[in-house]
C-alpha cells in the first residue's frame, strides 16, 4: 500500500511538472444548443444537452469525445514516469482472485478472475472438494470492447436455472435473460427496461418477480425520469408482454418497488422505497398460495429502514433501526401486526449491526466494532450462541445461504488481498 501511494504521488508530481513546462492546452470548441427546462417557473438552460446522446449512435458526440481524448492523452503521454507506474500497478493487480462461493440447489457458484480480466467469470461446481468447476458465464466474451457488464443474477432454488442481467456501456438499464445451468444453454426469455432490480424466484422454480419501468419514449432512453416502477411476475418460456403485474403505486410515481420471496415460498414481501437514497421503506406482503390475495400493508410509513430476514409461518423477522439507531432484529406476527405487539429478538448493541443472515436455522449477525468486523450467532428466539472466530482483524460480510443450509461462506479481509473463508453453521456452530 505504501509503494502504491509513493507511485501515485510521483504521478501527481510528474503531471504538475509537465503542466508547468507544457504550452497551454488547446481544447476543441464545444457547440451549444438552445435547450431550456422549466422547473416550477424557474428556467434552467442546458446548452450541452446534446452530449447526453449515446456516443455509439450520435456521430457528433463520438467526434467530440475523440477530440477531447486527443488533447487528454497527448498531455498524459508526456509524463516520463507514466509507463513505469502503469507496469507497477499491473504487477500489483495481476493475481488470481476468487469470490466466496454460494450454494443453491446442491451446486456451488463462485466468481474467478485470472488477474487482469475486466470482469470476473462465473463458475459452477458440484462440490468444493476436488470437483472440476465449469464456466457458466463469461461477461468478457459478450462484447469486443468490454462494454457489456453483468448487472446481477439469481439462481432458482432447485439450481436448474439462472437469471441474470446485463448492462450496456454503463447504462442503468438492464436486460435480463435465463440460462439452463446444467446445459449452459440460453433460453428465449428476455426482459427489457429493468432498472434498480434483482430477481426473486418463486418456490416452484417456474418463474420470478422483478421490477421494471415503462419503456421510455423514442429518443429519451437516457433522459427519461425514473418514475412509475412496477413489480411483475415472469413465467419461464413466456414473452415479457404476458408478465403479470404484482404491485404498483400509480399515486406515488417516484416511489421505488422491489420484491423478495420468503424461503418457504408462501409470501411475496414487497419493499416500497420513498424515492430517495434514504433506504427507508414500507413493507407490503402477499400470500402466494392464495391466487386472489390482495397486498397487505405491514409497515405503512417511511419512518424507518426494514430488511426482511425470514419467517416462521406468519411471523416475519426483520432487521430495523426502529427505536434502535444501531439496529436490532424484531419479530412481527402478521396476524397482530400493530407495533405494540412487535417483539425484540436481537436487541440493539453498543456496536452497529451492519447485517444479518438467517442460515442453518441461526441468525448470523455482523457488527462493526472499532472499524473491524465482529460476528455473533443467535438462535431464532434471540438466545446468544457464540462469537465466530475470524482469521484476523479486518472486515467480513455476506454469510449467504438458506435456513436449511449447514454452511455459509463469506469474503474476509484480514490483509490487503481479499480471500474466502468458510464458516460451518451446524448446531452447535463450528467454525473452520
Amino acid at each position: 500500500m505504501l509503494a502504491l501511494r509513493v507511485f501515485l504521488s510521483a504521478l501527481a508530481m510528474s503531471a504538475l511538472v509537465v503542466a508547468a513546462e507544457s504550452p497551454a492546452l488547446n481544447y476543441p470548441a464545444t457547440k451549444t444548443v438552445d435547450s431550456v427546462d422549466d422547473y416550477h417557473g424557474t428556467k434552467v438552460a442546458d446548452p450541452f444537452r446534446w452530449l447526453e446522446d449515446d456516443v455509439r449512435k450520435n456521430p457528433a458526440v463520438a467526434e467530440w469525445v475523440e477530440a477531447q481524448n486527443k488533447v487528454t492523452f497527448a498531455f498524459l503521454e508526456q509524463i516520463p514516469q507514466r509507463e513505469a507506474i502503469r507496469k507497477r500497478l499491473t504487477d500489483l493487480w495481476n493475481y488470481e482472485k476468487f469470490s466466496a462461493p454460494f450454494k443453491v440447489g446442491g451446486k456451488y457458484f463462485f466468481f474467478k478472475n485470472d488477474g487482469l480480466q475486466n470482469q470476473s467469470v462465473l463458475y459452477v461446481s458440484k462440490s468444493l472438494d476436488g470437483a472440476e468447476p465449469r464456466m457458466l458465464l463469461d461477461p468478457n466474451a459478450w462484447s469486443k470492447d468490454g462494454t457489456i457488464a453483468l448487472a446481477g443474477l439469481e439462481v432458482s432454488d432447485d439450481g436448474k436455472f439462472l437469471t441474470y442481467g446485463t448492462a450496456d456501456a454503463g447504462s442503468d438499464w438492464n436486460t435480463w435473460r435465463v440460462l439452463d445451468v446444467d446445459s449452459g444453454k440460453l433460453l428465449g426469455d428476455e426482459l427489457k427496461w429493468v432498472k434498480f432490480s434483482g430477481a426473486a424466484w418463486t418456490g416452484d422454480n417456474r418463474g420470478f418477480f422483478y421490477s421494471r419501468f415503462p419503456a421510455p419514449k423514442e429518443g429519451e432512453t437516457f433522459q427519461s425520469l425514473n418514475v412509475n416502477q412496477k413489480l411483475y411476475y415472469h413465467r419461464l418460456g413466456t414473452p415479457q408482454s404476458e408478465d403479470v403485474l404484482a404491485y404498483e403505486r400509480p399515486d406515488q410515481p417516484k416511489w421505488t418497488i422491489g420484491g423478495s420471496v420468503s424461503e418457504d415460498g408462501r409470501y411475496l414481501v414487497i419493499s416500497v422505497g420513498d424515492g430517495t437514497t434514504s433506504r427507508k421503506a414500507r413493507k407490503v406482503y402477499r400470500h402466494l398460495n392464495e391466487p386472489y390475495s390482495l397486498p397487505v400493508e405491514l409497515i405503512a410509513n417511511h419512518d424507518n429502514k426494514y430488511t426482511f430476514l425470514g419467517n416462521d409461518g406468519p411471523v416475519f423477522y426483520l432487521q430495523t433501526d426502529w427505536n434502535a439507531p444501531k439496529y436490532q432484529v424484531i419479530a412481527i406476527d402478521t396476524r397482530s401486526p400493530e407495533p405494540k405487539n412487535w417483539k425484540t429478538i436481537i436487541p440493539e448493541a453498543a456496536e452497529t449491526l451492519e447485517g444479518v443472515s438467517f442460515v442453518g436455522n441461526l441468525f448470523i449477525a455482523n457488527y462493526l466494532k472499532d472499524a473491524y468486523t465482529q460476528v455473533k450467532v443467535f438462535e431464532p428466539n434471540g438466545t446468544f450462541v457464540r462469537d465466530v472466530t475470524l482469521p484476523g482483524i479486518g472486515t467480513a460480510s455476506g454469510f449467504s445461504g438458506k435456513r436449511t443450509d449447514t454452511e455459509t461462506s463469506t469474503p474476509s479481509r484480514a490483509s490487503p488481498h481479499r480471500r474466502a473463508s468458510t464458516v460451518t453453521t451446524s448446531s452447535p456452530v463450528k467454525v473452520s
